[in-house]
């Protein structure tokens, strides 16, 4: 069993427990239920530098990468540093993340807010928007067409945008379809960590117009998303790169100055 499929098959338990214990009229009652529409296809769309900023403890392939930090701290020098919106993990077997980050989150910052969490269920949509975020994640690998078609309607109708994550063509033609916002390709393959930016460039010409196209994983430097803005990405994920610092909202603000000049 690859760590994709340890991950997806806790988390069906995880979400099964809860719930139990939080039925959905539960989150339906959350003061940031009936939030705005706060659309991060659209912040991309206007922005010359089209960072997402990630907020990421530990990964399975790194044990540690900065748990010495509050969100709070890290999303405001995020948004001080001008990205276009925050990523955060809200797994936390794997990532060392909780759906409290985004809360905590949302309280302090007022750009658009992506729940990373491996999606198996609707019902953690409805969580994700109790929880104030704008955007969720679905993972094409772990999903159906069926369920791909049928979590970004629920989104859609919470008021959420919806990216879509692929990592080969056969996973990007059974999910295109009129639902999502954006499609993102992770350089990174889920089953083996292994990170190639040849991911992103082979699939870019393979994705409609209709949508923000996003890379993501592997980012490290300006060069690269100079070149994948030749190839027509929009979008960036950035995580490690500026959580391996001391001090990530500075790590991101020098990136997108040296990235505009």
């Amino acid at each position: 069993m690859s760590i994709l499929d340890r991950i997806v098959a806790d988390k069906r338990i995880e979400v099964a427990l809860r719930k139990q214990f939080f039925p959905i009229t539960y989150w339906e009652a959350s003061p940031l239920f009936d939030g705005p529409a706060n659309p991060l296809a659209d912040r991309l769309r206007a922005s010359s530098s089209g960072i997402i900023a990630e907020h990421k403890r530990r990964s399975p392939s790194k044990q540690n990468i900065n748990s010495s930090l509050s969100v709070i701290e890290v999303a405001r020098g995020y948004e001080q540093a001008g990205v276009c919106g925050m990523s955060v993990l809200t797994d936390s077997k794997y990532f060392g993340g909780s759906l409290e980050d985004l809360t905590l989150t949302r309280a302090v910052t007022d750009f658009p807010l992506l729940r990373k969490e491996f999606i198996v269920d609707e019902y953690q949509l409805i969580e994700a928007k109790a929880h104030g975020a704008d955007v969720i994640l679905l993972i094409a690998s772990v999903l159906s067409r069926t369920e791909i078609q049928q979590f970004s309607s629920t989104a859609k109708s919470l008021g959420l945008d919806v990216l879509l994550e692929v990592h080969n063509l056969e996973e990007l033609e059974k999910s295109i379809m009129p639902t999502l916002d954006l499609l993102g390709v992770n350089n990174r393959n889920l089953k083996t960590f292994e990170v190639s930016l040849n991911t992103s460039r082979t699939l870019a010409e393979k994705i409609p117009n209709d949508f923000v196209k996003v890379s993501e994983s592997g980012i490290s430097d300006v060069t690269t998303i100079q070149d994948l803005m030749t190839y027509g990405y929009q979008g960036f994920l950035v995580g490690e790169n500026f959580m391996k610092t001391t001090d990530p909202g500075a790590a991101a603000l020098d990136f997108i100055r040296k990235l505009k000049t």
